[in-house]
């Protein structure tokens, strides 16, 4: 290993490429994803320009898995979602959808910046990808309230799924399109089951149609 290589990983027990992949992740955290170079990664990780090419095929590999890592960091700091059965449905909704809407915001800043970047996101999309987790979860969540009767036995839960992760997706596809999209929210830890969460009328509307939905009654 040489100098330069070995001082890079003094700080742990990382390998070169992990070290590289969160090195890349801090920028685009830092500085956006927009212009982010082979050359800006190395110098920061320090290591010689070359080295990257060890570890990955190509720039936009080391990107895709930076991609990753950067949804991963989002999540962490987004707290727990609720279990079915606790609180009431609608503040465990409401929870869901916070945490979705976080979620999104949080990403947004960097998947707008990889907009001129298509075969980043192709990369990023082809393998393991961060965030569905807590879509699955979604789902499962409203079957097993329905399972427990808070719900309607024949409550359509993997449409009302689809209309929330659709919801949450919004502001990073229209900035992927380059449309303007609505002022995302803040990212903030989902609330509590139970708890009152941010005041924010969009969300209580949205909680309300899936809830009650749109018809006369």
């Amino acid at each position: 290993m040489s100098p330069r290589k070995a001082a890079a990983l003094r700080d742990g027990g990382r390998s070169l490429r992990e070290h590289l992949i969160a090195t890349a992740e801090r920028l685009m955290a830092e500085r956006g994803a927009a212009g982010l170079t082979v050359r800006a990664i190395a110098r920061e990780a320090g290591v010689a320009d070359g080295v990257l090419y060890n570890h990955f095929a190509d720039k936009e590999e080391l990107l895709a898995c930076a991609l990753r890592a950067r949804v991963r960091a989002v999540e962490s700091g987004l707290g727990d979602l609720p279990e079915p059965g606790a609180g009431t449905v609608e503040a465990g909704l409401r929870a869901f959808v916070a945490y979705g809407m976080a979620l999104h915001a949080g990403i947004l800043p960097v998947f707008a910046g990889l907009a001129g970047q298509p075969a980043v996101l192709a990369r990023f999309a082809g393998g393991p990808v961060p965030g569905l987790d807590w879509r699955d979860r979604l789902l499962a969540y409203l079957k097993a309230e329905r399972d427990l009767g808070r719900l309607a036995p024949d409550a359509r839960v993997e449409a009302a799924a689809r209309m929330i992760v659709g919801v949450c997706h919004e502001p990073v596809m229209s900035a992927l399109a380059s449309v303007p999209p609505p002022d995302p929210p803040a990212p903030a830890p989902a609330p509590a089951p139970g708890a009152a969460g941010p005041d924010d009328a969009g969300l209580d509307d949205l909680v309300a149609a899936v809830l009650h939905g749109l018809g006369r009654r």
